[in-house]
């Protein structure tokens, strides 16, 4: 007899089982779907429908067991996807067409890839796909939705949906992989001759300057630094005015220290004269053999010290730690001058309008055409040594 399903939207993480959901998330590579992580944003007021993020996530259970999960979030704007697709909504807009609400699976504020439905091992995972597909486009089409939208997805998971229709739009990121580094060393050889003094003078820039950059982990980070870490966050961020970013609540950090502490680490850089009081610092999350870099700030302009405690510290460490994949976050051309390659990443959009659908179908090959040159392009000018491909 086959298995009965029932599914059911939650618009709280908190009125869900933590166990049963981490049962779903934690053996997955990415630790942004994990239930501590997701419920922080909800309950720190970061990712709530004040703010346009109001969550909606989909479960289905068996019996008493729950078997499969979607983060989703209902949103009346893009502010915080880091998938710039203001496009379609100005197209739907000209064409007098709904483009918001519209329904976003992703881990709010966190352009990183790994992206997917949560299904528990055994389960027939094709089956539960397409009916959380169904129940969404129901969902959508009710409720007089513009679509729904996955981003920065799994890219191991992404053909199951594109079976059921979604059409993938090409993006890139930027992101360091160890190739079976030992030293810091190992990796500056990997570039030309100019681009490993340009990388010598900024690291030594830093010691001119009577710096030293420790690393804090866990439950040995001193919890002051968490308060710190909202404030060099929300300062990097008024340095931006509207398009800063600013998406975390000053909560959002002080329960980072109770219930995410674990995975996270600080790269802060200090004076001789002032060893307890971190002058800038680097926030990062290390999930096994993958280290993310999230948020960074620092009191004045410190020459090189961004780099340092941005890219720089955080492969040092990497290397001696054996993490495979570092992801800095979102940027641009600075991190191509580092040694960060472009690396494709995929966003899976349902338009519930046809004529929208059909000109998304009709132009998206083009577009990601476009987007694997430009990808290409990036990469042949990475500053490597010739003949060199491995940074």
């Amino acid at each position: 007899m086959p298995p009965t399903y029932t599914l059911h939207w939650a618009d709280k993480l908190r009125n869900l089982p933590k166990g049963a959901w981490d049962d779903l998330a934690m053996p997955l590579p990415t630790p942004f779907l994990e239930y501590a992580w997701l419920n922080l944003l909800e309950t720190s007021g970061s990712a709530v429908s004040q703010a346009g993020w109001q969550p909606h996530h989909l479960v289905v259970w068996r019996g008493g067991t729950l078997v499969a999960a979607a983060p989703l979030y209902l949103k009346s704007h893009s502010y915080g996807e880091f998938v710039f697709d203001q496009v379609w909504a100005d197209l739907a807009q000209r064409l007098r067409l709904n483009y918001y609400p519209k329904l976003v699976g992703m881990s709010p504020f966190t352009p990183a890839v790994g992206y997917r439905f949560l299904i528990a091992p055994g389960e027939d995972e094709r089956e539960l796909t397409a009916l959380m597909v169904q129940e969404i486009r129901r969902f959508c089409e009710q409720h007089h939705l513009g679509g729904c939208h996955f981003l920065f997805v799994d890219p191991q998971w992404r053909h199951q949906l594109i079976d059921q229709g979604f059409r993938a739009w090409q993006h890139h990121n930027y992101v360091w992989e160890n190739r079976g580094y030992e030293t810091f060393a190992d990796y500056l050889g990997t570039f030309n001759s100019n681009q490993r003094r340009n990388i010598k003078r900024e690291r030594q820039a830093i010691a001119r300057q009577g710096l030293q950059l420790l690393c804090h982990q866990g439950e040995a980070i001193p919890a002051p630094l968490f308060p710190l870490m909202y404030k060099f966050y929300a300062e990097t961020c008024d340095k931006f005015g509207w398009w800063g970013s600013k998406y975390l609540t000053r909560q959002f950090f002080a329960q980072l220290a109770t219930q995410y502490q674990h995975r996270v680490i600080f790269f802060a850089a200090y004076a001789a004269d002032r060893p307890l009081d971190p002058l800038g610092m680097s926030f990062c999350i290390r999930k096994g053999d993958q280290l993310y870099g999230r948020y960074w700030g620092a009191w004045t302009d410190i020459d090189c010290l961004h780099f340092e405690a941005c890219y720089y510290r955080p492969i040092e460490w990497a290397i001696s730690q054996g993490v495979q994949r570092f992801d800095p976050g979102a940027g641009g051309s600075h991190k191509q001058r580092r040694g960060f390659r472009a690396q494709a990443n995929q966003s899976l959009h349902w338009l519930c309008h046809p004529q929208l659908r059909t000109i998304m179908d009709r132009h998206i090959d083009d577009i990601n055409d476009q987007e694997q040159a430009h990808m290409e392009a990036i990469n042949q000018e990475l500053p490597l040594r010739q003949g060199d491909s491995s940074a």
